[in-house]
């Protein structure tokens, strides 16, 4: 059957979420809107800690995932050399192509997913650019995730798995020192100016992030830049604590991303904040905005610079 969007779609653009909800929420919606019934091979590029396996959890719910934190699977370490083994039992099956590489030979990991798709059965392709090479052949769509989330679905003319990993590992930093001097943010908010976290959620800016409040509140915005960067000089440790926290320094703080962290506060790198709680009539709520690059897009037209002309990140690694 002809897929008409693999002619017409070349690629589309999300930011990507910090925090395991929000992941699993985008994954889903991902796949509603995306992922067709045809779509055989989807390949998923992206650095660790990135949020991959979060991201295909709500992309395809209930898919166990070989690589599980949770639960270790022999069988699954094993399922590439069972080649007959479970093919028919299930329609969508998960593969990371580094864990494998631990027990098995490249060539076997391509024979099984060439096997698969003979079969007419999905596959779900973790570090799908180490695998590429050898298999021969581009995936349906490919999800790449660093500081954003970009759904590809390939041509003859490319996009490449290699050329989307570039991109998304090259920003996948910018997401991590966002999420840490967040974590910075809500802390001296919640000790020294008194906002209790129900006053307000979270929302994305590309090198940075916004925290919306519902009623404009009161804060001295240059006292609270000036605890932000004390607090950043402090060199802090940060690390991951359990599933809802993180250690930094030798305070417990509560966290919905524990993985997706620099390792301490001086890795923060051009930080500065926004002095003004600018309204937004789209939420009807005043951000907080705090930035983790040179500052010189224009704030209003930010996202074309930043996602349709890429003129505000590395242009080395465009495709």
């Amino acid at each position: 059957m002809h897929n008409f969007i693999q002619d017409y779609m070349v690629s589309t653009q999300y930011f990507a979420p910090r925090g395991k909800e929000r992941l699993l929420f985008l994954g889903e919606q991902i796949s509603h809107r995306h992922i067709n019934f045809n779509d055989l091979l989807i390949g998923v590029v992206g650095d660790a800690g990135a949020g991959k396996s979060s991201l295909i959890k709500g992309m395809f719910p209930g898919l166990q995932l070989s690589n599980d934190d949770d639960i270790v699977n022999p069988r699954k370490m094993l399922q590439v050399r069972n080649t007959f083994q479970g093919v028919d039992d299930a329609t969508t099956f998960h593969i990371d192509v580094r864990f494998q590489m631990a027990f098995t030979q490249m060539y076997e990991i391509v024979e099984y997913v060439q096997l698969l798709l003979e079969k007419k059965r999905r596959v779900v392709i973790e570090h799908f650019n180490l695998i590429y090479p050898a298999l021969g052949r581009n995936a349906d769509v490919i999800v790449g995730i660093g500081e954003e989330i970009i759904l590809a679905r390939p041509s003859l003319f490319g996009p490449q798995p290699t050329s989307i990993y570039k991109i998304v590992h090259d920003s996948l930093r910018y997401r991590k020192m966002a999420h840490s001097a967040e974590e910075v943010v809500v802390s001296i908010l919640t000790k020294t100016f008194n906002i209790p976290e129900d006053d307000y959620y979270f929302s994305e800016i590309r090198n940075g992030f916004v925290i919306k409040f519902m009623k404009k509140p009161i804060i001295d915005l240059d006292k609270l830049a000036e605890l932000i960067d004390l607090q950043i000089a402090e060199n802090l440790e940060i690390s991951y604590y359990d599933e809802n926290h993180i250690m930094m320094g030798d305070e417990i703080i509560e966290c919905d991303g524990p993985r997706f962290h620099i390792n301490n506060t001086s890795e923060i790198e051009h930080f500065s904040l926004v002095r003004e709680l600018m309204y937004d009539p789209y939420s009807k709520t005043y951000c907080l905005i705090g930035l983790v690059d040179d500052g010189g897009a224009d704030i209003f037209n930010r996202n074309t610079e930043y996602f349709l002309t890429r003129k505000g990140i590395n242009n080395e690694s465009g495709y």
